[in-house]
């Protein structure tokens, strides 16, 4: 046999191996995969190489080749297109959907949600219960949890107020921690937007201070019309000389006796909250305020009022005089 058909055949040779290896290849990469359990997450690290991916994959209970996995992204021009997060993967996927949902970054998102007005208390009670979580926090004690986020503030012992109610995207598994400390962190940023933001001669020597004034705001009313009003009421009795007389900072100073109702007991009996017994703002937020509580406690709407009273329709209507205060309890409590 001439050396020319012999390198013919060689040649037919390769090309029958090289055809058959793209067509099982092909085959490979669109097969389903079976998965134990059938629908689980994985999670890519950051900066981990195109072999770590796939051994990640692997060990995370998507059963793709290595090996073929590699060659399958570097012919698709993909190795510097994979992207870290947490990925869901269900039965039947196959190694090259595999592949394009790590090269878009569809990653499996999940979400905690911090309510406007709730407590710290309640934050918390939220985020322990959240399953996507890992919850480093929950033997936590809130000035250990502070201290651990890295807040000066751990020496109030509580976290109340400093957290901003926001809703935040995390992967799973993701400390709660870290939610923690993202929460802490644009609630400096949003306090310290409005502090630069404030009107001339508040009554407030610190953002702090005006902090807490936002918080109690949160609590007074649900209607954000009303909420420069209701800081102008509070900022005006602090400048003459007036109790604030809130209820939200009593109900908040009874803790767990607070069963729904407020008495006139409960109105005269001390506590640090209680701004009937005691002059000035209580000694830390009550709540945890959003944007709209803060930037009524930076601006206050100019009126000279001291008193307001709810219509009962989540409005308020507010007066000047003490008079006018009671004309107006009269008709919208009293009913006369």
């Amino acid at each position: 046999m001439s050396l020319f058909k012999k390198c013919l055949i060689a040649g037919s040779i390769v090309l029958v191996l090289a055809a058959a290896a793209i067509a099982g290849g092909y085959h490979w990469a669109n097969s389903p995969l079976e998965l134990n359990p059938a629908q689980l997450d994985v999670t890519v690290k950051p900066h981990s190489s195109l072999r770590s991916v796939a051994l990640q994959l692997n060990r995370g209970g998507v059963p793709v080749e290595p090996e073929l996995f590699i060659v399958m992204t570097r012919l698709l021009g993909l190795q510097s297109e994979l992207k870290s997060g947490n990925y869901e993967f269900k039965t039947g996927v196959t190694p090259y959907e595999v592949l394009q949902k790590i090269a878009r970054g569809d990653v499996n998102e999940y979400v905690a949600t911090i309510i406007e007005g709730w407590t710290f208390k309640r934050m918390r009670a939220e985020l322990d219960a959240n399953p996507a979580l890992r919850h480093d926090s929950v033997a936590m004690n809130d000035a250990q949890l502070m201290s651990a986020i890295g807040a000066p503030e751990a020496s109030l012992g509580n976290g109340e107020g400093l957290f901003f109610p926001d809703t935040y995207l995390f992967d799973k598994n993701t400390s709660d921690l870290d939610v923690y400390r993202r929460a802490y962190r644009l609630m400096r940023v949003r306090l310290d937007e409005a502090w630069l933001a404030r009107a001339p001669s508040l009554p407030y020597r610190t953002p702090y201070e005006a902090l807490i004034m936002a918080s109690i705001i949160e609590k007074e009313t649900g209607k954000k019309s009303d909420r420069p009003m209701v800081a102008a009421v509070f900022a005006n009795r602090l400048r003459v000389g007036m109790p604030l007389q809130t209820d939200p900072t009593v109900i908040y100073g009874m803790g767990e006796s607070y069963t729904g109702r407020i008495r006139k007991k409960d109105l005269q009996t001390d506590t640090p909250y209680n701004t009937y017994t005691r002059m000035g703002l209580p000694p830390t937020p009550i709540s945890l305020p959003g944007v709209a509580s803060l930037q009524a406690a930076m601006n206050p709407a100019q009126t000279s009022a001291l008193y307001f009273v709810s219509r009962g329709d989540g409005s308020s209507i507010f007066s000047d005089t003490l008079g006018d205060h009671n004309k107006a309890v009269d008709k919208y409590i009293r009913g006369q």
